[in-house]
């Protein structure tokens, strides 16, 4: 094993002529160019974490929670431009059946957590039972109750034994989200992201609010923490929220030795048939 990478000191952000004052909290506009800098950076330390991960066997959840349009799928999309989908796999439970429904909140969520070498990734996870399922009237006030009360035992215990957990909540503002949906309608290529949910959470904002509250009150354990990633400027969420996993876990860098690429063989009369097959159309 090499220095570990946490050891490192942390490249310092440049603004480049592109940046412009942004209307997100009076911040400054990250330009494009030194976002895609910034972003490989952080990529590449997530490849040293992944190959940490291999070599020690370790064991990474991490859970995204928000609310609808927050920007979840574009946080776990980058994280997973560059690494193997082997390391780091995504869970995103559709709804419960029927026989789900009477299982215990975390039950189908227990049988996707990873095995030594794995990251896993909850695009929602079992705390849907604090958010859409106790707002939309999918669970009891009884049920809400007995979940705030024992999630954080079943975290501690996944923590005792052994498994890194990381919980992320993107806030994004009543504004920013509402932008957002507007531009779900108006782009044929996000109309898919606008389910009837999405529409109920928009009405519903502040009894989401209210499930929120009462989430991070009684699940903000010092064995299992929250962290608040504000999210309207998603390219700086997006750098915050990755810089900060990669600070959250003791990886060291794992020496690569570039192997040496074998010679062709021969290719002792082998020839290249002639094209019969159908080949796609060259448009481009």
């Amino acid at each position: 094993m090499g220095k570990s990478s946490r050891n490192k000191k942390k490249p310092k952000s440049r603004m480049d002529s592109n940046t412009q004052r942004s209307g997100v909290n009076g911040q400054p506009k990250i330009g494009k160019k030194e976002y895609e800098a910034e972003i490989f950076k952080l990529q590449v330390e997530l490849v040293k974490l992944q190959d940490w991960v291999k070599a020690t066997n370790a064991r990474i959840v991490i859970i995204f929670e928000g609310r609808d349009a927050a920007g979840k799928g574009g946080m776990i999309k980058r994280i997973l431009e560059r690494v193997s989908p082997r390391i780091f796999r995504v869970v995103a439970l559709p709804a419960p059946t029927e026989r789900q429904k009477t299982q215990l909140p975390a039950q189908r969520y227990v049988e996707q957590l990873p095995a030594g070498g794995e990251v896993v990734i909850f695009d929602r996870s079992w705390y849907n039972r604090a958010g859409v399922e106790y707002v939309m009237g999918f669970c009891t006030e009884e049920e809400h109750r007995e979940f705030l009360r024992d999630c954080p035992i079943f975290e501690g215990f996944l923590v005792s034994q052994g498994i890194i957990l990381l919980k992320y909540w993107l806030e994004v503002s009543e504004k920013e989200q509402h932008k957002r949906f507007l531009a779900r309608i108006e782009d044929p290529s996000k109309r898919w992201k606008l389910s009837p949910m999405d529409l109920e959470s928009h009405r519903r904002w502040y009894d989401y609010s209210r499930a929120r509250d009462a989430m991070l009150a009684a699940t903000d354990t010092a064995a299992s923490p929250w962290h608040i990633v504000p999210s309207d400027d998603k390219k700086r969420a997006r750098l915050n929220c990755i810089a900060h996993i990669l600070s959250s876990i003791p990886y060291e860098e794992i020496t690569y030795t570039p192997p040496k690429l074998p010679p062709r063989q021969k290719p002792k009369g082998y020839v290249e048939p002639k094209q019969k097959h159908r080949t796609v159309p060259q448009v481009w």
